[in-house]
């Protein structure tokens, strides 16, 4: 079980390959927004500039990779639209796993901690990428070779301490810093509250069913950890977003812009995203509440993969499938999230197939009991025995049915959903330019994040949540300690490390208090997308590893505070003392370099 008790290979030959694991390096980025716009004339509909788009960027593309198997390039919109940058990707697909702590130490704290400060998590895995002789990308094989890098980053002995730069490399996903007050309105009082409550429901769910088994916490544990993550992160965000205020703010900016706007090519933008938001905001919602509730039934969705699959095809999803699948929580989670469904949707917008089933069985539980019974997705045996008409029985499965007939309900809100928000993308590239024109008392204005290279700048940093309350910016080993706790699977430290805390055989992996530092915070802008980015001091060497945020500063998304808004990484240090003193791996540092 190399998520419970970790991995460690203790040579070359036992490091692990990862099929479908990939590492890409960014070999280059400019802007290529005259190339992607070309042929672009102001008659044009947004259907017709994104066409254009598309094109325009396929051509790019294809003219810089064509017969280079390892180069991948894309090319991404900023500021809405108006600027465009090709990235070009070197891409190797060798990487193989050197070294993992058990789960105990890598996710210490589980979904309790996730979010929040301090954090005791040795979030970290080692893998190594392979190449060819010549340090190209190749596919797996025996005779591949590490890969050599350009440059590399020396790591750091001498620890950290509030007030040192801090400096992050990474590829954030998501970021809505320029967002109308409709659009923060919508995600904190609307989209968060019913996402949260539908996810409540689950993650109950779970929880009951992966504490009386062993192997469904194996096969729920991913599962869980998705849904928990963002979970938690939208309780975070809707409250930060009421703490700051951001609405009243965003309202009033939008006041004074509308005032400044008058006479220029920028009047009524603002009350035009406005009434777009008011339009979208049921259809939204409906997408909202199907993809959190119908979409989320497991063999529903299976019953949309295996759909005109053939036989090899077919084996293959079904054995990844059943290996994590237990049918009672998917059944729970269907009477759930069905029961709730009916509660958030308004009766007028409740589809007919939803009203028949309910009509039918009086309840959901009742509907699932029938559901889940007669289902072949619900039964590994009697998928077994499904012939050679498979394709039949599964188009007519009472799960395809209650999926497609909720999907048809869903995808006219979809498709009008998707509509207003073309007109609200052609109306926030105009918007945007007014803000950068219009600007106050601001000059700088970066683009949202959208999973391209982004730097971030900060220190390290203690904060004030709330009244009365102070967090320090480090953690240590000792916090650990006094959070362990044997009865609590997410607190259950290894023997090994109690033993080596009792005995103090710390190692050169201690600060100037004695204690093995664990994680640290600073004031860094980051988002998800960054976990695994590299924390770099003012030298340029390696001091830590960005993982989370803090909980009262989700909102940073939206509105990034300083005061309030903080990264928190995994200090080298603790990264290193688990490598030699749980892992017995310290060999590696033969291929490290530190400072001090």
């Amino acid at each position: 079980d190399y998520l419970k008790d970790g991995f460690w290979a203790m040579n070359r030959s036992e490091e692990l390959p990862n099929e479908g694991l990939t590492v890409s390096f960014l070999e280059r980025m400019e802007d290529v927004t005259s190339v992607i716009l070309k042929g672009y004339e102001p008659t044009m509909t947004e259907d017709e500039r994104i066409n254009l788009v598309r094109h325009n960027s396929n051509e790019l593309i294809k003219s810089i990779t064509e017969g280079e198997k390892s180069l991948r390039a894309t090319v991404e919109a900023l500021y809405y639209g108006n600027q465009y940058f090709l990235f070009i990707y070197r891409e190797y697909s060798d990487i193989r796993l050197v070294g993992a702590p058990p789960s105990s130490i890598g996710k210490f704290g589980g979904e309790t901690d996730n979010w929040m400060w301090p954090r005791h998590t040795g979030d970290f895995s080692l893998f190594r990428i392979y190449a060819d002789k010549d340090n190209n990308p190749a596919e797996y094989s025996a005779d591949n070779v590490p890969f050599k890098p350009k440059k590399y980053f020396k790591l750091s002995t001498a620890g950290v301490k509030e007030g040192d730069f801090t400096f992050i490399y990474g590829f954030p996903g998501y970021t809505q810093e320029y967002i109308h007050s409709e659009g923060v309105r919508y995600v904190s009082e609307i989209s968060d509250p019913s996402k949260v409550a539908l996810r409540t429901l689950r993650l109950d769910i779970f929880n009951k069913h992966m504490s009386q088994s062993q192997a469904v916490r194996i096969q729920y544990s991913t599962k869980k950890a998705r849904v928990a993550n963002a979970w938690k992160k939208w309780q975070g965000e809707a409250a930060g977003i009421r703490k700051m205020k951001t609405v009243k703010t965003n309202q009033e900016y939008e006041k004074r812009f509308i005032e400044w706007a008058k006479g220029s090519e920028y009047e009524g933008i603002v009350e035009h995203i406005d009434s777009l938001y008011r339009q979208l905001e049921m259809h939204h919602f409906i997408v909202d509440v199907f993809s959190e509730s119908v979409q989320t039934v497991e063999i529903a969705r299976l019953s949309t993969q295996v759909s005109g699959q053939d036989k090899d095809a077919l084996r293959h999803i079904l054995e990844s499938f059943y290996k994590d699948y237990y049918m009672p929580i998917d059944k729970e989670c269907f009477i759930a999230v069905m029961t709730e469904f009916g509660k958030m949707i308004p009766s007028d917008y409740h589809p007919d197939y939803y009203k028949e089933q309910i009509q039918k069985y009086g309840n959901a539980a009742i509907w699932a009991d029938s559901l889940f019974a007669e289902s072949v997705f619900a039964d590994m045996e009697k998928m077994k025995q499904v012939g050679d008409n498979y394709k039949d029985v599964f188009l007519h499965d009472p799960a395809s049915q209650f999926y497609l007939n909720m999907q048809n309900w869903a995808l006219p809100h979809l498709n009008k959903a998707r509509s207003i928000n073309r007109e609200l993308q052609l109306s926030y590239r105009t918007y945007m330019r007014g803000q950068m024109d219009f600007a106050e008392d601001r000059t700088i204005y970066y683009p949202d994040a959208n999973l391209t290279l982004r730097v971030s700048y900060g220190h390290i940093k203690g904060y004030s949540p709330s009244d009365g309350i102070y967090y320090h910016p480090s953690s240590t080993l000792t916090g650990i300690i006094e959070k362990d706790n044997p009865n609590i699977f997410d607190y259950n430290i290894p023997q090994e490390l109690r033993d080596i805390y009792a005995a103090k055989d710390f190692g050169r992996w201690v600060n100037e208090n004695g204690e093995v530092p664990v994680c640290f915070i600073a004031t860094n802008h980051t988002t998800g997308g960054n976990s695994g980015s590299p924390v770099i001091n003012a030298d340029g060497d390696l001091i830590g590893i960005n993982f989370d945020r803090v909980w009262e500063g989700t909102m940073s998304d939206i509105d990034f505070d300083p005061d309030f808004c903080r990264n928190i990484s995994l200090d080298v240090r603790y990264v290193l003392f688990i490598i030699e003193k749980i892992g017995k791996a310290s060999y590696l540092f033969d291929e490290m370099t530190f400072t001090e």
